[in-house]
């Protein structure tokens, strides 16, 4: 206060928001203009100025609620632009919850330390990003773009940081196309472009050798169930015989195309197990 009568405007941040590595902020939009100012440079920045010096804060994670969504024409684009995941929180579901919080049970202790965390995020850090992702990103930015959503250059930028994460916690130091799935929580601006989002999302997250070879492997085992079934009919054996071979040929094209996808040969290797098993049991060779 005695600052404040000699013209200094100096905040006392023992123990507050600039000092925190995590916070959480309740009806974040009621804010008043002041807080909502300092707000933006602090989350994007990491810095927070005070008395008009900045001052480097350690924040790592910033949660905000809200019950509504800021209206337009209130100046608050800026500051939901900020916040890279988004999602919405419906009542609780589980029974064994709902009962906890009736109950008013303590919530379980923080398993993991900031030590630990500063460690997950170093090697965030290190995580390679493959050009298939970034081609994915820029398709996924351009058809946004012709439906009209327009995610901000930054945000896309940010949202590596994201894609990254998703791969240290799966245990990868590379990142994949599935990996872009979690973008569905962050590329919409507002709540009637979800569901949009979530599609044009999904269709560029999804590995297309990975989702074929998946469908490869549940032919072959329909197609041993139904020989099964048909008490090893030899003209069931026959056209079973014929089908896995037509799967074993798609599989040897795709590996000439895809010399580096390595679950390709153990998928061929599954097939033509099963090639041979239909000859020992039916054919008797």
């Amino acid at each position: 206060m005695k600052e404040l009568e000699q013209g200094v405007y100096k905040r006392n941040t023992a123990g507050k928001l600039p000092t925190a590595h995590t916070s959480f902020l309740d009806e974040i939009f009621k804010a008043n203009s002041a807080i909502l100012n300092a707000l933006l440079t602090l989350i994007n920045e990491r810095i927070f100025y005070n008395d008009g010096a900045p001052a480097q804060v350690p924040l790592m994670s910033l949660i905000g609620s809200s019950n509504e969504y800021p209206e337009e024409g209130e100046g608050l684009e800026a500051l939901f632009d900020r916040f890279l995941l988004r999602f919405e929180v419906n009542y609780i579901g589980e029974d064994q919850s709902f009962v906890s919080m009736l109950k008013g049970s303590p919530p379980s202790p923080a398993d993991m330390n900031i030590e630990e965390l500063f460690q997950l995020q170093f090697f965030s850090d290190t995580v390679v990003i493959p050009d298939e992702v970034f081609d994915a990103l820029s398709k996924i930015r351009r058809e946004l773009m012709d439906e009209g959503i327009r995610p901000s250059d930054r945000r896309f930028k940010q949202t590596l940081s994201v894609i990254r994460a998703k791969a240290v916690l799966a245990g990868r130091d590379k990142a994949i196309l599935e990996d872009l799935m979690i973008l569905k929580n962050s590329l919409w601006e507002k709540p009637e472009q979800r569901d949009k989002v979530m599609k044009i999302v999904r269709n560029y997250a999804q590995d297309a050798v990975k989702t074929r070879i998946q469908g490869i492997e549940a032919e072959t085992a329909d197609i041993m169930k139904n020989l099964d079934q048909s008490s090893n009919s030899t003209d069931v054996a026959v056209e079973s015989t014929k089908k896995l071979k037509s799967l074993v040929n798609e599989l040897e094209k795709l590996q000439k195309e895809q010399p580096n996808r390595s679950e390709i040969e153990s998928t061929i290797t599954t097939v033509q197990s099963s090639l041979s098993g239909i000859a020992s049991q039916v054919l008797g060779v």
